[in-house]
């Protein structure tokens, strides 16, 4: 199920909603729970026992992690043990294929290939289980002995298939006490539709754009083009994506639950150590928690700090597909990152001047770190970088369409519209306290829900693009 579908909005939403505000707070969880598993299994209910799998393993080493608390060693041993459980299971439905694939390629061997269907959100939920279990071993918190308890965290919808990547110990407190008020009901909705808005009238818009260049042979259209089509996928997936994190902490709100922001204004970053600092933030401060700092952080000087950088930019290339263009695109902001730290780059001067450079800068490599992304293959993506940056030459009589066929004067607005809405002029619309203010925003989002479900019930197919990681 979709939170941009007819069926959510107003069927499972409504219904939820009107049964969690009538009945006794005592009941909440076990509502909570039941709509998780509904919402889950609404598209893919084959694989309600992996979810229930990875639950059961993570309440299981836990609890044994806690009991072996005098016990260095055992204790160790159950948390590699079930780590290795854990990854083995995100490997054998992610990466399985990928690696016989690769394996083939490389020796000429001929190992059949299991085309294995990827279940939704494994990639998160997994990341959820492995910070809960990870946290026990820390002494962070203590393991949580009811298995319900432990099943709630990780199979929580809003947050289920998409993130945000919630720590257990973020919000172990709000699982067992949470306020639910008017005041966050309100602000949940207000920011559950804007984050609709931006997935149906802004992502969907660039995304449309985006599809027609990048199912285009690179030789058939111009430099701008290729310009127009990078942008475009930079835009649609900051919308999209961050959509659904606006529409998962709304929905968050709505039931008495505090997510942490998954994003803040990733593209008006000055380079791309700062971009990390502001896109995915939750899996930025994962990966920083429960990867770079156990490896040394940046405490024990240069060389071993540029090495556990390159080692999270891989892992994080390597989590969200199996796929090299996903390992590239990792490395790729990688090898930023570690020459500014080299080069001091965030220290350097703060003028204006080179503050705009260095925003040119960064909007450059993001934007072409994208297309590595988006590409189907890495020889797609080296071809049409090098259209983008004039490398290669293009051929005017072999150009199938102009530029006009790729974007129209709408595309236009809507681009308009994506950049401003990029940078932070609204950034505490809801909090505004002016009365008239109030009545023009409350306006502003019924037109812009309505605009959106019309949108959705024109029917057009358009998941959101972190579904597949």
């Amino acid at each position: 199920m979709l939170f941009c579908s007819m069926s959510f909005i107003y069927l499972f939403l409504p219904v939820l909603c009107g049964l969690y505000f009538v009945c006794n707070k005592k009941y909440h969880n076990i509502l909570l729970f039941l709509a998780s598993i509904i919402f889950y299994a609404w598209g893919e209910p084959r694989y309600l026992p992996v979810i229930f799998f990875v639950v059961f393993i993570n309440w299981a080493g836990a609890l044994i992690i806690d009991k072996c608390s005098n016990n260095l060693f055992a204790k160790k041993l159950c948390l590699i043990f079930t780590l290795l459980i854990n990854l083995g299971n995100l490997f054998y439905f992610k990466y399985f294929d990928f690696f016989v694939n690769n394996l083939n390629g490389l020796f000429h061997t001929h190992i059949s290939l299991l085309n294995i269907v990827l279940p939704l959100g494994i990639s998160f939920y997994t990341f959820q289980a492995l910070s809960y279990v990870i946290d026990v071993y820390r002494g962070n918190v203590s393991s949580q002995k009811n298995l319900f308890k432990v099943a709630l965290y990780i199979c929580l919808f809003p947050q289920l298939v998409a993130g945000p990547i919630i720590k257990y110990h973020d919000i172990a407190d709000q699982i067992d006490s949470r306020e639910v008020n008017f005041d966050n009901v309100n602000i949940g909705v207000k920011r559950f539709i804007i984050g609709l808005s931006k997935k149906m009238l802004i992502a969907n818009a660039m995304g449309a754009v985006a599809d027609k260049i990048f199912i285009q042979d690179v030789s058939s259209f111009s430099h701008i083009t290729a310009w127009l089509g990078s942008f475009a996928y930079t835009f649609q997936i900051y919308y999209d994506f961050s959509g659904y994190s606006d529409m998962a902490i709304g929905l968050g709100l709505i039931f008495g639950f505090r997510f942490m922001e998954n994003f803040n204004y990733p593209y008006i970053s000055k380079s791309i150590t700062e971009f990390w600092r502001r896109w995915h933030i939750s899996l930025s401060t994962w990966f920083k928690e429960y990867i770079y700092i156990p490896l040394g952080g940046n405490r024990n000087g240069k060389f071993v700090q540029i090495r556990n950088l390159g080692i999270v930019f891989l892992l994080t290339g390597i989590w969200h597909g199996a796929s090299w263009t996903f390992i590239v695109w990792g490395i790729w902001h990688g090898v930023f990152i570690i020459l500014e730290k080299i080069f001091e780059f965030e220290k350097t001067s703060s003028s204006l001047f080179f503050n705009i450079l260095k925003h040119l800068y960064a909007v450059i490599v993001i934007s072409a770190g994208w297309v590595i992304f988006r590409s189907d293959n890495l020889s797609y993506s080296i071809d049409y970088l090098k259209n983008m940056f004039c490398i290669s030459s293009v051929d005017s009589s072999k150009i199938l369409y102009l530029l006009p066929y790729y974007a129209d004067k709408f595309d236009i607005i809507i681009f308009v519209v994506a950049i401003i809405c990029s940078v932070p002029l609204f950034r505490n619309m809801l909090n505004w306290q002016n009365k008239y203010v109030k009545v023009l925003v409350n306006c502003w989002l019924v037109i812009l829900f309505v605009s959106s479900t019309a949108v959705i019930a024109e029917g057009t197919y358009n998941p959101f693009i972190y579904f597949r990681f």
